[in-house]
């Protein structure tokens, strides 16, 4: 990945981190409770922007490909595949996680919003 790839990647958790920390802004919350959700806030950020990357590779070029063993050929998954999959199901952890810690009308709203994402990315490795 050259500098301008990285930076560019950095520039979109930069945002989403941003975007998540926007909703908790105006709750209050215990000191020790705000540490863990910028963890979380990071974490989930990275994630979000990793897996936009790897679903549109996974788009562009599929999940399966050839592996030849000896005089076998034969199709496997590939490791985007099962990154992208392992990367959802942390993903989903996370977010389940910061959604706790949201008071209940917050969390409705947000809950439908992953759910959202969650379909595009099934939708997408479908194809």
């Amino acid at each position: 990945m050259g500098i301008a790839e990285q930076l560019e990647k950095e520039k979109k958790i930069r945002a989403e981190k941003n975007r998540i920390a926007k909703i908790y802004k105006n709750i209050n919350m215990d000191k020790d409770i705000t540490k863990v959700l910028d963890g979380l806030i990071s974490d989930a950020a990275f994630m979000r922007v990793s897996l936009e990357e790897v679903k549109l590779k996974l788009i562009k070029e599929g999940m399966m490909e050839k592996f030849v063993n000896g005089s076998q050929e034969f199709m496997r998954e590939k490791p985007e595949a099962k990154l992208f999959l392992n990367f959802m199901k942390q993903y989903s952890n996370t977010m389940k996680q910061l959604i706790d810690l949201m008071p209940v009308q917050v969390k409705d709203e947000e809950q439908n919003e992953l759910l959202q994402f969650f379909q595009s990315g099934k939708d997408a490795v479908k194809k």
